[in-house]
């Protein structure tokens, strides 16, 4: 991304933290157990990976300020998404990347999932949270490092020819963003994610495991 996206499009909003934090708790850490060693692609300020409880902890961004950010119980690895070198083959349970995908071009995407198949454990999923172009269309090039589009449906299937089952797909999980005129509190976002009717849910939630 360029290098003062997080000075322009993505600065930090203390919203984010609360957000993330009832996230992890309310939704996210029913699927990691307490052994599970998680590993998020693209940490940026670190929201997930730091609220999400498990034993090992591992944040991957190409962007410096990860370090401020992360906590000490983070390892942090600054670099390119497409280079887990640093991994063990074989020691991620959960693969986490939140609104990610849409940046790489296609040819680094696939790339990725090539990696991570040696990278996850048998049962290791890969879960994504982004834009579903079907449902965001009118927003998705508001951000100008958005290079790639993606729906519900073509992802799954994108997803499915590069070696992936589909575990689970959901369209709308959550709204586009927090730059929204509604507060962000916590009894609201259970209230949300509890409930069948979600409005302005644009952004889709998939889990994929590598098939042997």
């Amino acid at each position: 991304m360029a290098g003062d996206y997080h000075s322009t499009r993505f600065v930090f909003d203390e919203r984010r933290e609360v957000l993330w934090r009832t996230l992890c708790r309310s939704y996210f850490q029913r699927l990691v157990r307490p052994d599970f060693h998680v590993l998020e692609l693209g940490a940026g300020y670190a929201h997930f990976i730091n609220n999400i409880q498990c034993r090992e902890k591992t944040a991957l961004d190409q962007w410096e300020g990860l370090h401020e950010f992360a906590s000490d119980d983070v390892r942090v690895h600054v670099g390119n998404v497409s280079n887990l070198d640093f991994l063990t083959d074989g020691s991620v349970d959960f693969a986490f990347a939140s609104n990610l995908f849409e940046h790489l071009p296609q040819a680094d995407f696939a790339a990725v999932l090539a990696i991570l198949r040696r990278k996850l454990k048998p049962e290791g999923t890969l879960n994504i949270l982004q834009p579903n172009y079907r449902r965001a269309y009118r927003e998705y090039f508001d951000d100008y490092t958005h290079v790639a589009i993606y729906s519900d449906i073509s992802l799954c299937d994108f997803l499915g020819a590069n070696g992936y089952k589909i575990l689970y797909s959901t369209p709308g999980l959550l709204p586009l963003t927090v730059k929204s005129r509604f507060p962000i509190m916590p009894l609201l976002i259970k209230g949300y994610l509890a409930s069948p009717w979600k409005p302005m849910a644009k952004q889709m939630f998939i889990r994929a495991q590598p098939q042997p």
